[in-house]
Formats: structure tokens, C-alpha cells, sequence
């Protein structure tokens, strides 16, 4: 565990995500995930790619975080020209003291999983409010949209309170990247987050869900503006 001191004039995500943005060295090949912190790495590895001349190469986890990379400089790639990556960063919705994490919020979790997963180092960059001492976050699940109701009916069975969740801009359920539907699936505090992973990954329908084990690091951005490591 480690503590570090940045500028309290910056915010706790933008602290996180330029700490994780300054571990990438020339030539490695990194995973950006989605969502607000990663942003902020997104854009600092943008200004090193530019005023450091940075050689890196990047796969991006969503159309978000394509956009914001090719806005910042980053040069992209695919998985497929690239199947083992160095580095992933990523954001996360909760994150336990075993870090287990849950992911999804944003709706791309089964691209940040296979990205994760190519990645022989993975960082999660939260701010302390994203901290728990147990998983009690609902879980977000990509289902095939033709699978909803099999899908409910088989979290119901694990004992979890399925919903699908529905667009704010647009009438209708939210549709993935991958064209899918995506389940919020609520379960109280979970004891035993391997547990319920495989039991979700068995579920007849279901691409992917938001719970990652596999997490190397840790970076907690503080409202003091330091930054905190655990791994």
C-alpha cells in the first residue's frame, strides 16, 4: 500500500487517472477502458503521446473511449492484431477489500472484461466512494435481448431481483456496443463473489456479466488530493 500527493486543486478521478496515465512506458500496447475516470487518462496519455512523443498503441473498450482516443492522439489497435496486451486501465462502479470489482455501469463491461483479460497487467482507477468492504453493488448483465425473460428467470433462481434497464434518451431498453440488452441484477450483499461469477457465467443467455477478479492494482484517488495504491 502505497500513498502519494497531488494537487488538491485537481479532482479525485482526474488524480487516479493521470497517476495510472504515467505508469505507460514506450512500446507497450494498453487497454483504455470506459467511463469518466479513464477518461482522464485517456487524455493525459494523449498529452504525452504529443509533448513527450510517447510510442504506444492502444485498444479502446467502447465507442466512447474510441472516440476520446482518437480526439487525444492515440494511436489504436485491435485485439486482433495484438491478442496479449501490457497494460489495461480501467474505472470501476465498486470495489471490495479482496478487490473483486464490480463493472457496468456504463454498459461495457463484456468488452472491458475481454480487454482486462488480454491484459497481462490490470489497474482500476476509483475515487474512495467506490470503495466497500463487500460487494453490494447491483450487477450489470449483457443478454442477448431474445434471452431477457430466461435471463430474469434464472437470477431469480440465484436469489437476485432482475431489471432491465431502460434508455433516459431514447425509448426502450439500452443497447449495448454488441447489439445486446443489459439486466441490472441486484443481490443484497454478495458473500461470495467467485461464487455467484461462475453461477451468472452458467446462465443460459447470458454474454457476459460486470463481476472482474482479476484485478492487479488498485489506484484510490482521495479527497485530501493524494492517491492511494493497493495491490
Amino acid at each position: 500500500m502505497k500513498d502519494r500527493t497531488a494537487s488538491s486543486s485537481t479532482t479525485e478521478k482526474e488524480i487516479v487517472g493521470k497517476a495510472a496515465a504515467n505508469v505507460i512506458e514506450d512500446g507497450m500496447v494498453v487497454g483504455l477502458g470506459t467511463g469518466s475516470t479513464t477518461a482522464y487518462a485517456i487524455k493525459e496519455l494523449g498529452r504525452r503521446v504529443f509533448e513527450e512523443n510517447l510510442e504506444i498503441l492502444a485498444v479502446p473498450t467502447s465507442y466512447q473511449s474510441e472516440m476520446l482516443s482518437i480526439e487525444a492522439g492515440i494511436p489504436l489497435t485491435t485485439l486482433s492484431q495484438h491478442p496479449v496486451l501490457d497494460i489495461a486501465i480501467d474505472g470501476a462502479d465498486q470495489i471490495d477489500s479482496d478487490l473483486n470489482a464490480v463493472k457496468g455501469g456504463g454498459g461495457a463491461h463484456t468488452r472491458e472484461k475481454v480487454v482486462s483479460m488480454s491484459a497481462n497487467h490490470f489497474i482500476v482507477v476509483v475515487d474512495e466512494s467506490k470503495i466497500s468492504d463487500r460487494l453490494d453493488h447491483y450487477i450489470p448483465v449483457e443478454v442477448l435481448s431474445y434471452s431477457r425473460n430466461l435471463v430474469c428467470n434464472q437470477i431469480k433462481t440465484l436469489g437476485g431481483n432482475p431489471t432491465t434497464r431502460m434508455a433516459t434518451r431514447k425509448d426502450g431498453p439500452v443497447i449495448t456496443d454488441n447489439g445486446n440488452f443489459i439486466i441490472d441484477a441486484s443481490f443484497g450483499v454478495i458473500e461470495d463473489p467467485l461464487s455467484l461469477s461462475k453461477e451468472l457465467s452458467g446462465c443460459t443467455g447470458v454474454v457476459e456479466h460486470g463481476i472482474f477478479h482479476n484485478v492487479s492494482e488498485v489506484y484510490i484517488g482521495k479527497k485530501d488530493g493524494s492517491f492511494e495504491i493497493i495491490s
